[in-house]
């Protein structure tokens, strides 16, 4: 037996797919204003399962970078405070040459262990340097003053290491102990025994034993400008770090924007679509709804 189809029928009907149109309209225009084709979970629930992923790698790329940033001023700023320190040492070694050629007076080494005592007292206050109220030289323990004038040659700093990671599983120690660049307590060439054994052995004209220091000394400056080399070679490990990051960075953003982002010209042109769609089912539904009971008794 037919169906017979009702007035009444006809307006759901034209009804329902007036509200379809105007629903998938709507879903358009949204798109279209956002500028995104998943602003819910049910857009696109695999798509979405990969956008949480990409800002969440996205994420933990930035911190690396922080993290890299914040080494990188770091190392720069221990590579300045190195170079100081290799400055003092040359200064002083000058200076050891010059007074134990055995031809100057008392007055000219009394002059020498002037200024050396003046290199001892800077070298103590690199030694203390600190970077954002963080002591540079103390291992860990940043928060400790490491060197005190009167007894620098005889404290030892914190070993530890102070490590900062910019992938899974994969960092990088980015300070040097103080032990490392000014030598253990009371070794031969410690640099601060050798500026204050310089300065007794100086007043007393003892050429002798100003002497028997400048092995010590050139050792010192060997080791410094080894500490040098090897902050210099992790701010080039960091500077490599830092372009694969922004590299990794790029690459998940251009993911997380194909998985993310509506194409504006075939999204403009479906809105036309459906604005026009959407104009033609109310001229259609015009003409059914005027239909009446009345129209059919005239």
């Amino acid at each position: 037996m037919a169906l017979r189809v009702t007035p009444g029928m006809m307006h759901r009907q034209m009804v329902r797919n007036m509200h379809s149109n105007l629903t998938r309209m709507d879903n358009r225009q949204n798109v279209l204003s956002t500028g995104m084709k998943l602003n819910k979970a049910s857009d696109d629930p695999v798509g979405i399962t990969y956008s949480l992923r990409y800002r969440s790698d996205l994420s933990i790329n930035d911190q690396y970078q922080r993290n890299a940033d914040t080494a990188k001023s770091w190392l720069d700023y221990t590579d300045t405070v190195l170079t100081q320190v290799n400055d003092m040492s040359q200064r002083a070694y000058e200076l050891l040459t010059q007074a134990v050629n055995g031809t100057n007076p008392q007055e000219a080494m009394n002059a020498c262990a002037i200024e050396l005592k003046q290199i001892y007292e800077q070298v103590v206050s690199l030694g203390n340097t600190q970077m954002n109220d963080k002591y540079i030289f103390n291992g860990q323990l940043t928060d400790v003053r490491p060197y005190d004038l009167a007894t620098a040659s005889i404290q030892k700093t914190d070993n530890m290491s102070i490590q900062y990671r910019f992938a899974e599983g994969a960092g990088l120690n980015i300070n040097i102990t103080g032990n490392e660049v000014f030598g253990e307590p009371k070794a031969g060439d410690n640099l601060f025994l050798v500026l204050q054994k310089l300065q007794d052995t100086l007043r007393s004209g003892n050429q002798d034993a100003a002497r028997s220091e400048l092995d010590n000394l050139k050792s010192r400056l060997v080791k410094v400008n080894e500490a040098r080399s090897t902050i210099g070679a992790k701010i080039n490990r960091i500077d490599l770090i830092s372009t694969r990051l922004t590299d990794l960075e790029l690459n998940l953003t251009d993911m997380q924007a194909k998985t993310e982002d509506a194409d504006m010209a075939e999204t403009i042109l479906k809105v036309k679509q459906d604005e026009s769609v959407y104009q033609a089912s109310l001229a259609t539904g015009a003409r059914i709804i005027q239909t009446s009971l009345l129209d059919y008794l005239r």
